[in-house]
């Protein structure tokens, strides 16, 4: 008996051994304490509050999915972050768009640092592309998710006129944003561009990884919204290649930031355990296609999206985890680093009230950045793009 008590006292203790290596072993390199890049990598001036909240649509309805019948309500299970003071005028409102087979959480360390520094978020759930989707992940309700983006802006600014709701004069109707991953990414690009899904209140569009290869240049003719892609060279499920440097052609004044052997999934929250592996993206691919039916990989369902006369790429080819081998990654915990200061320094440089904070926050996304972080570039497109 006590020699069995023993074995498991070591079983416990070599348990713990292995989580805390786990945890604090492999840490992103030190920034200079000193650095523009650790100064705002610091929180911002304001704590952080959240809430969640179940935002239901009923206007309009949910399609049967394999075994789900179908619902005549789009639900949308939200985490909603803000400041814990209010300002004169309010707060920027950012939405954010998780990806296919993903969750609003992904986008968690996004959202707390952009609260910090004086921003109100929401992420939800979206029904039918989460991870927990009623009868499975189906990426083909990306279409339906712009109007679900609408109807949160909607929502929060309600809660914003509601003198009695925590959210009360706490959001600037005038300064409203958007970001997403992945699938997410696409879904803030429609909300941004599209000739009838897109939302007029949008100013300002981030894509973490969003696909764009569907898309041709006269599909973003429609609109002009400031608009930042940031992306990896080793991303194995939106290729780079063919989704984020082509933006530099069809995208007037797009800005890319481009992460040298960035991966896919270095974008996640979730992906911080996953930088003891070569590559990160072998594990959301397998995600991925093990959640993609046959209908979803194999049949164009470019009919969904729009005609090609509204800049609907019907050429676009699958291009989903063709890469083989995968290149090793960066530490996904550095290019979350990267990440956090990009999407801030993004967004204040188009909401920031000060003139002087939005020209700072401008030359640090342009010069300081790449400046400080080796594997990162900075490219503009032209502003009339032929």
């Amino acid at each position: 008996m006590i020699k069995a008590m023993k074995l498991i006292t070591v079983f416990i203790l070599l348990l713990v051994l292995v989580g805390i290596v786990l945890s604090l072993g492999k840490q992103a390199p030190a920034l200079d304490p000193l650095s523009d890049s650790a100064l705002r990598l610091k929180p911002g001036p304001y704590s952080v509050n959240y809430y969640d909240e179940t935002i239901i649509d009923r206007s309009r309805s949910t399609q049967a999915n394999g075994d789900f019948a179908g619902t005549d309500s789009r639900t949308l299970v939200s985490t909603l972050w803000y400041p814990d003071r209010k300002v004169e005028g309010g707060f920027p409102l950012i939405v954010y768009s998780h990806g296919f087979s993903s969750n609003r959480s992904d986008g968690e360390y996004l959202a707390q640092h952009l609260t910090s520094k004086g921003y109100v978020v929401v992420a939800a759930d979206f029904p039918l592309t989460n991870a927990s989707a009623p009868g499975g992940p189906l990426v083909k309700d990306v279409v339906n998710q712009p109007a679900d983006v609408s109807f949160l802006i909607d929502t929060l600014l309600q809660h914003n006129f509601n003198p009695e709701h925590a959210l009360a004069d706490m959001i600037d109707p005038e300064r409203i944003g958007l970001m997403g991953l992945s699938l997410g990414g696409m879904t803030t690009t429609l909300a941004a561009y599209h000739p009838t899904m897109a939302d007029s209140r949008v100013d300002a569009a981030l894509s973490l990884a969003g696909p764009t290869d569907q898309f041709t240049a006269a599909f973003f003719q429609q609109r002009t919204p400031a608009f930042l892609m940031l992306a990896g060279t080793a991303d194995a499920l939106v290729p780079y290649s063919s989704n984020a440097l082509p933006v530099l052609q069809k995208i007037p004044n797009a800005q890319l930031l481009t992460i040298a052997e960035g991966s896919h999934m270095g974008f996640s929250g979730s992906a911080s355990l996953l930088r003891w592996i070569n590559h990160p993206d072998s594990i959301g691919c397998y995600v991925v296609m093990s959640n993609l039916d046959d209908a979803d990989s194999e049949a164009p369902w470019f009919d969904l999206l729009g005609t090609p006369e509204q800049g609907i790429n019907y050429q676009s080819t699958n291009e989903l985890c063709q890469q083989n081998p995968l290149p090793k990654a960066i530490n996904p915990l550095r290019q979350q680093q990267i990440s956090r200061l990009v999407v801030s320094s993004f967004f204040d440089s188009q909401f920031s009230p000060s003139p002087e904070n939005k020209t700072a926050a401008d030359t640090f996304l342009q010069q300081t950045l790449p400046q400080e972080f080796a594997e990162l570039s900075y490219s503009r497109a032209k502003a009339i793009i032929p």
